[in-house]
């Protein structure tokens, strides 16, 4: 009976949870996250500063473990321990939901206890403001750093709305890249959710572009780069608007860049279709 007694106490591991905090506005969190946040023997944060805001809005007292992804792999194990021991711990990040770009990938390898709360998050909150022409969206945390991969990745999922995160002096770059590789179409920057300075702003790249070029942004980001709104058009549509404009003198670039913004079409594309059709 005793060995059986010990066998159980061995056995009881305590739990991770996964507690979503404010983006912006701190009234913006659950019943559930506040208690579970003044339960916990731990809360494990990127920075001890921000959640310390946080807590004493609420005047929690829990302590906090420091955990951000330099020291991560080396926490995670520490962290597991505790967790072994019967402690239960909540995960949060600075803001939104945690792990969707995040610390805390580590923690999921191994086996414990984990429970997920619901809460805010940023791509959600610009999702659910921001008109769209259908369901599927596809988010990738930051747009790939190269060329080459931001580009495959962009013509892959060219059709449905892709988000991503964007860092303020990005930004302008960044659209100038989609807009050679997807052409003129529409994009959502919703910057500074839930704060003072909230900032959603749906239009084409090149308006886009112009506006950011002249006001500078600040403050965090999510991108959302609308699917295409039409159909392609048929070669045999592009080749009858480039032969027209080819009479009327315009050279191979600027027909690409025309045609592309007619029709929302990625100018390489077009400038390869009217070299290699036309010859022009």
């Amino acid at each position: 009976m005793f060995f059986d007694i010990v066998k159980h106490l061995m056995s009881i591991k305590g739990t991770l949870y996964i507690c979503p905090t404010p983006i912006g506005n701190l009234e913006d969190i659950t019943l559930r996250v506040l208690r579970v946040l003044k339960e916990v023997d731990f809360i494990a944060c990127e920075d001890t500063r921000v959640t310390q805001k946080l807590l004493n809005r609420y005047e929690i007292n829990t302590k906090l473990i420091s955990y951000h992804k330099f020291s991560e792999k080396e926490k995670s194990n520490y962290i597991v321990q505790l967790l072994n021991e019967g402690k239960s711990i909540a995960l949060v990040s600075d803001a939104g939901t945690p792990l969707i770009s995040d610390p805390g990938i580590e923690l999921l390898k191994h086996d414990i206890n984990v429970i997920p709360l619901p809460g805010p998050s940023s791509v959600i909150t610009a999702l659910s403001a921001t008109p769209r022409n259908g369901t599927d969206f596809v988010f990738i945390g930051f747009l790939p750093k190269t060329k080459k991969a931001k580009e495959d990745f962009l013509r892959k999922y060219s059709d449905i709305d892709i988000v991503a995160f964007e860092s303020p002096n990005r930004l302008v770059k960044s659209l100038q890249e989609i807009l050679e590789v997807l052409g003129n179409r529409k994009v959502t920057i919703a910057r500074e959710l839930t704060k003072i300075y909230e900032e959603i702003k749906t239009d084409l790249i090149d308006n886009l572009i112009a506006y950011y070029s002249q006001n500078p942004p600040k403050g965090e980001i999510v991108l959302i780069i609308h699917g295409m709104e039409e159909k392609k058009p048929e070669q045999k549509e592009i080749i009858e608007k480039a032969l027209l404009l080819k009479k009327e003198g315009y050279s191979s670039k600027d027909i690409s860049k025309i045609i592309s913004l007619l029709y929302q079409y990625p100018k390489k594309e077009v400038y390869n279709i009217v070299l290699n059709l036309i010859g022009v």
